[in-house]
């Protein structure tokens, strides 16, 4: 009877599996020592101590790579300044008998100067008579309308001739309180107020506001962009009594560029004249107001407008 082979104990290690025991140990060895920072074996893909594991992360830094490097936004370079108005901020000592009361806007940066009392108001008279015309060409252009020819030579006569029938008939098409209701809100006046039905020569402003009133006009807000050229030009061309006051003050040939409205008139209620001035240059509006006794006479205001002028003048130190 043939003897059958006992089987090898179950605790026992063949020779092949030991040896493969052995390579897998060298194995793990060796793949230690590449990623062992400062190893001989040490893999170059692998990440050392400190340093991003992807070249997009690692550092521009080196001089190699620094030329890439954006460079830095250059320094913003200083406004270039802005040339001085014509006008110099002081207090005046005028001798004027009465109120008077003055005020400068610089049209590129809003910023006003006056005099202590800039924001007191009086009463326009024929001032006012260069919103009433702007009024009335921004609504017409707003409702598709053109003014004929007969419309536009009302107007002239308004503002170069200071007619007070033809301002009448505009007032009253422009709905009268509500036109200048309108002036406050779309100018922007704070000093100012409508003088309900006692008519278009009673609205009160102040020297302030009617600077205001000039830069309205001359950046489009009053009489709109189709119609805004076409009145400054009509402001330029007063003529007759209306032309005296601020624009006095500059040589002829800046006259001439200086679009203007005033207003005169004698408050016998009051026993006062109250003489007003705007003017628009390039670069300022302005408005001068003078109130005085009525025995005055017209003329005593008109010039003192453009004497307050003139002794704001740098030109004056």
């Amino acid at each position: 009877m043939a003897r059958r082979r006992a089987a090898p104990a179950s605790g026992g290690t063949s020779p092949g599996k030991l040896i493969a025991v052995v390579a897998i140990l060298i194995g793990l060895a060796l793949v230690s020592l590449r990623l062992l920072p400062g190893s001989p074996f040490e893999s170059t893909a692998a990440a050392r101590w400190g340093e991003p594991t992807a070249p997009a992360e690692r550092s521009t830094d080196s001089p190699t790579n620094r030329k890439d490097r954006p460079a830095p936004a250059p320094s913003p370079s200083p406004k270039a300044e802005l040339e001085p108005l014509p006008f110099a901020a002081k207090d005046l000592d005028l001798d004027i008998e009465g109120w008077y009361s003055w005020s400068v806007l610089d049209r590129r940066t809003g910023e006003i100067i006056g005099s202590d009392n800039m924001g007191e108001t009086s009463t326009t008279a024929s001032l006012i008579k260069s919103w009433i015309v702007a009024d009335y060409l921004r609504r017409a252009a707003d409702a598709g309308q053109t003014p004929g020819d007969a419309k536009l030579a009302d107007a002239t006569r308004i503002i170069r001739d200071s007619d007070n029938t033809r301002t009448e008939q505009f007032y009253n098409s422009l709905g009268r309180s509500a036109s200048i209701t309108r002036l406050l809100s779309l100018c922007k006046l704070t000093d100012s107020s409508v003088a309900s039905d006692r008519g278009w020569s009673r609205t009160n402003l102040s020297p302030r506001d009617t600077a205001r009133l000039g830069q309205c006009i001359a950046d489009g807000r009053a009489a709109g962009p189709k119609w805004t050229k076409w009145l400054l030009n009509e402001m330029r061309l007063v003529r007759g009594t209306g032309d005296f006051g601020i624009r006095k003050a500059f040589p002829a040939a800046e006259q001439k560029t200086i679009a203007i409205k005033n207003g005169w008139v004698d408050r016998t209620r009051e026993q006062e004249i109250h003489i007003n001035c705007l003017a628009i240059g390039d670069t300022w509006t302005m408005g001068v107001m003078v109130r005085y006794p009525i025995t005055k006479g017209y003329e005593y205001g008109m010039n003192n407008c453009r004497k307050i002028t003139e002794a704001l003048l740098r030109t004056a130190n």
